[in-house]
């Protein structure tokens, strides 16, 4: 899918993999990478890829759902939050992940959360590249 129009572009350089670093090219962030313990890291302190992605994946979405609350006139509260799992595992070809978000929408009704969760997932950035290519679970809490 080709972008009819791009709005923003932003780049980030990364060195070393899962046991260097990750910095923004415009100098807002640097951060050291580490491999957890359970993918055969020392469990050094640092962040790694699966945390990274489900940090962006999250904000994103709210994003999402303050875009589609704004086009459908639908109140999103101030407090929204998302808490984004993002796991990783053996395919047949080499590795994949998936993706749990459990989505709080203090004081919205479940039928109106419901609607906004849908819509929101429909127009998410990450929603898109992901869809049909991981398993992406979306649970209103």
């Amino acid at each position: 899918m080709s972008l009819q129009q791009v709005l923003y572009r932003t780049s980030a350089t990364s060195t070393g993999g899962r046991e260097g670093t990750t910095k923004a090219n415009d100098g807002t962030f640097e951060m050291k990478l580490t491999t957890p313990k359970e993918l055969g890291g020392n469990g050094a302190a640092g962040a790694n890829p699966e945390q990274l992605f489900a940090a962006g994946y999250s904000a994103c979405f709210i994003g999402a759902l303050k875009f589609v609350g704004g086009r459908d006139k639908i109140a999103v509260p101030a407090d929204t939050s998302i808490n984004a799992t993002v796991g990783i595992g053996l395919i047949p070809q080499g590795f994949g992940i998936e993706v749990k978000m459990d989505i709080s929408l203090p004081g919205v009704d479940r039928a109106t959360a419901e609607k906004l969760v849908e819509e929101a997932h429909k127009v998410c950035p990450y929603s898109n590249a992901t869809r049909g290519n991981i398993d992406v679970t979306l649970n209103i809490v």
